[in-house]
């Protein structure tokens, strides 16, 4: 922690930062809004190299993006409608990622009772097109099933009625966490290769 503390303190006082805050300081208008997952191996401006201001992200266990319920809100749902609607994002990423402990846990069937808040936030991830198989449960990096889980997130932002109104482009993204490699969902084959 103490070397989080020593950057934090020193970090105002970099010479070459002064004028990139005073910029900041203005506002902002990011060029994507970035869904991933909380896993502290999953950084998206270094795999993206965006800049301070260029991405708005929204981090969740699992990449989990909440189905769209009027009158219940979320901080996801916030984080989204005010992307898009104030912000005017037209560019939205789900990036999931291999070894991704929420998705290996639904994969292999894990018992998630002594984490009750884990247990019922991923039952927001049920439903995955094209169920993966049993291979799946063997796979550390549980490629498969986080593609597929990739896509069921992409199909529930449809269902925002900010996307819906603005026509924003959605993008399935899977980042390999022992490579680098980011590979892309293409539509038209149904498969994900890199970008």
């Amino acid at each position: 922690m103490q070397t989080f503390i020593d950057h934090a303190r020193s970090f105002a006082r970099s010479a070459d930062r002064s004028h990139e805050l005073a910029e900041l300081a203005r506002g902002q208008a990011p060029q994507a809004l970035f869904i991933t997952c909380s896993d502290s191996r999953v950084i998206p401006s270094l795999i993206t190299g965006a800049r301070p201001g260029e991405l708005f992200e929204l981090r969740t266990a699992g990449n989990i993006v909440p189905p769209y319920t009027p009158g219940t809100p979320s901080s996801e749902a916030a984080t989204i409608e005010y992307a898009i609607d104030v912000l005017g994002i037209r560019e939205v990423v789900v990036c999931g990622h291999s070894h991704c402990g929420a998705v290996g846990a639904l994969v292999r069937g894990d018992d998630l009772s002594a984490v009750p808040a884990v247990r019922d936030w991923l039952a927001h991830a049920a439903g995955a097109p094209g169920a993966p198989d049993a291979a799946d449960a063997d796979d550390p990096a549980v490629a498969r099933a986080v593609h597929h889980h990739v896509l069921t997130q992409v199909l529930r932002l449809r269902s925002y009625p900010c996307v819906r109104r603005h026509g924003v482009r959605l993008h399935g993204w899977y980042y390999e966490v022992h490579t680098g490699t980011v590979l892309a969902h293409r539509g038209g084959t149904d498969t994900f290769t890199a970008l």
